[in-house]
């Protein structure tokens, strides 16, 4: 991981467990992991190609009453890419006690990643990166878990620096996340 990443999920979590966990507060901060698995396309110039994939990583965040916003490490892996993305997401949720369904949006870039075949090998250039997310949260009453299950659409565009073409990255995928609220 380069410096930079390791210098803002250290500000990340910091600025989260400073936080206490306190009922008369109106929000909630989480941290907690992720793990996905899906399929990856990607499109050069007028070729497609599509495989298997999977994807992890960690999260901090903050829930407000309807609101969810959260900064996101996420590593995808297929047979040949290896991508790692920061991210920046808001969701909306329907306020329901127990299973609360939601909507969101993320942006974010890539970094630190590579494309490679037998032919060809290329690493990321930083990209911006687009993400819709559907799910639902399951709020386990009594312990300080919530358990999401969503769909996750991913879209980086010119995701690798190809001098000829451009290299467009379209991931999808389905996601758990256990989140413990602090």
């Amino acid at each position: 991981m380069k410096l930079k990443t390791t210098g803002l999920m250290a500000i990340l979590l910091a600025t989260g467990i400073s936080y206490n966990a306190n009922a008369n507060m109106l929000f909630d901060t989480y941290a907690g992991a992720t793990a996905g698995f899906g399929g990856i396309t990607y499109k050069m110039d007028d070729h497609d190609k599509s495989m298997s994939a999977y994807s992890y990583g960690a999260f901090i965040g903050i829930d407000i009453p309807l609101v969810r916003i959260e900064g996101e490490y996420s590593h995808i892996s297929a047979d040949t890419v290896d991508l790692d993305l920061a991210m920046v997401n808001t969701y909306v949720k329907m306020p329901i006690p127990v299973v609360k369904p939601y909507i969101g949006a993320g942006i974010g870039m890539t970094f630190d990643g590579e494309y490679s075949d037998d032919i060809v090998k290329f690493q990321t250039q930083d990209s911006i990166a687009y993400q819709g997310m559907l799910g639902l949260t399951l709020d386990i009453p009594v312990l300080p878990f919530n358990v999401d299950v969503e769909g996750r659409v991913l879209y980086v565009p010119d995701a690798f620096d190809v001098s000829t073409s451009e290299l467009d990255v379209l991931h999808y995928e389905g996601r758990v996340k256990l989140r413990y609220v602090f």
